[in-house]
């Protein structure tokens, strides 16, 4: 299967090879209406077949790593040093991306996937779509280059031959690795990382051939949001994974690949949102433009980051001499793309200009702004390591002091943004306007900060001035503004309908909705990032404890008397665990129990520990018990709780977000169909509700 896996990823790179190359020759044919005698387009059609092919021959090297895998071939490096015999099924599975060859076969078939729906959709717009399948296959042709000649997942042991010994097992799985949610947290990073490749393909490709008009925007709509989901899940599962897994009681700690992949997320988020400028108005060409060119070339560096081992991370893998390799493809990347806008920057004139400074557009050039100063923040902290130790030769790390010192405020005049953006009109508003729109938020944000007072939630702690308090009274008041300005926005235009068509409210809403899906969609979206940051406010009310615990002995915790009643032991076939038994009292009464665990995995010749956290979670707070082991001296546990407010809706937030998404990427109910369901007498006056899109 070795043998299999090789040829076809030296197909699969042929191929690629072909397809990057014919595909240029035909564009190139076809841009200069030369007379030849290899027909243009044929040519460009064996290019995108070559590129399907490729699809297939990748899935069969990707087929055959996971066969090697499932068939325990320790004749392989990859298979000996990520697996073993005991692994469970699942595992198997997560093993294709546990190592480092394995990851970035994975990130070309994952390419390769987005190049086939591509391809078999090129009769979209033919000539545009043949740019874009080119410009893939030049990137895919980098991955594959790597695996053949740098990474080969299929190389097999030191002095291994045909027929000879093979180790009976392998290493195992990483532990850290051994949890349900990175069965699915890797790919779903890795398809959001991969995605915008196919956006920034479409971007370069309508500038090469200076496509006219805004329709690789709407052509590109679909693939930038289905990418920037995958990775905004992505994200959230790898927080979960560290909150549930890593046990230290959070679940951002600015670690260098936690920002490497929020960093492309930031400017992706500000491409989603600053395309519509350039759709309505026809404004921030240059700006979108360079906007996913660096999403992409963020989306490398990310993958740079953890493959190279050039930083330290429970996620990275360690030094690789591949990070050459990735260091001059984003420099050619980079000198194509300036090539490119050099060359072409005539086509990326603004038409409009802006107007106000109180106006949706200035939102929305406020918000971009301000997504790009913190992506910048993060990309020098995350690299000032290694700057640091290439100057100075000692590496300086930047904690998350630094980070929390920039991205808060950022994150809190996002959360502003977010509320003033639906309530201000595009070109120009009124003072009238403003006062009638922002009444209610207001009453919402000074009615909030009273009840955080009430309730205790003072900024200052024993005398002195708690910024994290205060920060989050300030995210509490923004998230009860922005969510009055939002839902105002939607209960406004469902009024009108109920009133215009005697539907009920809830009737009005679905059809309000339904006849702006990007619109309303993307306030849904915007209610799971408030949603999101109330519990992100929660941190900054945590509290923990910790105690060794003898038989009977207790641990209160806020409203919570944890009481140790017994241990236990238990024997895997890929572990050993010890148990500490917890009954979990309030207001005297006990209400749960909670076993936390500590497992001891066999890996190869050694044993490896692993917390496994005990959870209970509530709206209200979440109850987290760590058994940080044994005391030796006493022979007793040791037990760590933390008691962290509103954790849960930070995962509630994203499903609000996930549903928001989804909705914005179904297509809008057409005025033909819109009118089947509302009285045509009736039809009129509702248009000025549903005017603008978002």
């Amino acid at each position: 299967m070795a043998a299999f896996g090789s040829l076809c990823l030296l197909i699969a790179l042929a191929l690629a090879a072909y397809n990057l190359l014919a595909g240029a020759l035909a564009l190139r044919l076809i841009a200069t209406g030369q007379p030849t005698r290899i027909s243009p387009e044929r040519l460009a059609d064996t290019a995108r077949r070559a590129g399907i092919a490729g699809f297939v021959a990748v899935t069969g090297a990707a087929f055959a790593l996971i066969w090697s895998v499932f068939t325990n071939d320790f004749s392989i490096t990859y298979i000996l040093e990520h697996s073993n015999r005991a692994l469970p099924i699942p595992y198997k599975f997560a093993a294709l991306w546990s190592g480092q060859e394995g990851s970035l076969l994975l990130w070309a078939w994952l390419l390769g996937i987005y190049g086939f729906v591509l391809r078999l959709r090129h009769k979209t717009d033919v000539k545009l779509y043949a740019y874009a399948g080119t410009i893939l296959s030049g990137v895919q042709v980098f991955f594959l280059a790597v695996l053949v000649f740098a990474a080969p997942p299929f190389a097999l042991l030191p002095g291994f031959t045909a027929g000879g010994a093979v180790p009976a097992d392998g290493n195992g799985l990483n532990p850290l690795l051994q949890y349900p949610e990175m069965v699915i947290h890797p790919p779903m990073l890795y398809l959001g990382y991969v995605g915008f490749s196919v956006p920034f393909a479409f971007a370069l490709g309508a500038l090469m051939m200076r496509y006219p008009g805004e329709k690789w925007i709407k052509i590109t709509r679909t693939w930038t949001m289905v990418t920037w989901l995958f990775l905004t899940c992505g994200i959230f599962l790898g927080m979960h994974w560290a909150y549930a897994v890593l046990g230290w009681g959070g679940y951002w700690g600015w670690d260098p690949v936690e920002n490497a992949s929020f960093m492309p997320w930031l400017t992706g988020t500000a491409f989603l949102h600053s395309v519509m400028m350039q759709e309505r108005k026809g404004m921030m060409k240059s700006w979108n433009v360079w906007l996913i060119f660096s999403t992409f070339l963020l989306t490398l560096l990310g993958t740079l980051l953890t493959r190279a081992g050039l930083v330290s991370s429970v996620h990275a893998f360690a030094q690789s001499s591949i990070g050459t390799w990735f260091v001059v493809f984003m420099c050619i990347v980079l000198a194509v793309c300036i090539f490119t806008y050099v060359l072409q920057r005539s086509h990326l004139k603004t038409e409009h200009q802006m107007e106000s400074l109180v106006s949706r557009e200035s939102s929305f050039l406020f918000n971009n702004l301000m997504l790009l100063t913190a992506c910048f923040v993060i990309l020098w902290g995350t690299l000032f390591p290694i700057l640091s130790e290439y100057v100075q030769g000692t590496k300086v790390t930047v904690g998350a002091p630094f980070y929390n010192a920039v991205a808060v405020p950022i994150g809190l005049f996002l959360l502003f943004l977010t509320g003033v953006g639906p309530l201000l009109p595009w070109r120009a508003t009124s003072l009238k306007a403003i006062k009638r729109n922002f009444v209610l938020p207001s009453i919402a944000l000074w009615a909030t900060v009273i009840v955080c007072l009430v309730a205790g939630a003072y900024p200052w702690q024993g005398g002195a001035f708690d910024q994290g308090h205060f920060y989050a009274i300030v995210a509490f008041a923004l998230s009860a503004a922005v969510l009055t300005a939002i839902l105002s926005e939607f209960f406004r235009g469902a009024a009108v309908i109920s009133r215009q068509t005697g539907r009920n409210l809830f009737a009005a809403l679905y059809l309000l909705t339904r006849r702006n899906t990007r619109r309303y969609g993307g306030y849904l979206v915007h209610i799971g990032v408030v949603v999101v940051v109330i519990g992100l406010a929660g941190a900054a009310f945590n509290r923990n404890a910790e105690k060794e615990m003898a038989f009977h002995d207790q641990l209160s915790i806020g409203p919570y008397t944890l009481v140790q009643v017994g241990s236990s032991q238990d024997a895997n076939p890929d572990f050993d665990s010890d148990y500490a038994v917890l009954d979990v009292y309030k207001g005297g009464k006990r209400v749960f129990q909670m076993t936390p665990e500590q497992r001891f995995y066999h890996l190869g010749e050694g044993v490896q520990p692993q917390t496994m956290v005990a959870i209970h979670s509530t709206p209200e707070w979440d109850l987290y018990v760590v058994f940080e082991g044994i005391n030796q001296d006493t022979n007793q546990p040791i037990i760590k709780a933390f008691l962290n407010p509103l954790v849960g809706w930070i995962w509630f937030g994203l499903a609000v977000i996930v549903a928001g998404t989804f909705i914005a990427l179904v297509p809008s109910l057409t005025p033909a169909t819109a009118s089947l369901r509302v009285p045509a007498a009736q039809a009129t006056p509702i248009a000025p509700v549903l005017k603008g899109g978002a």
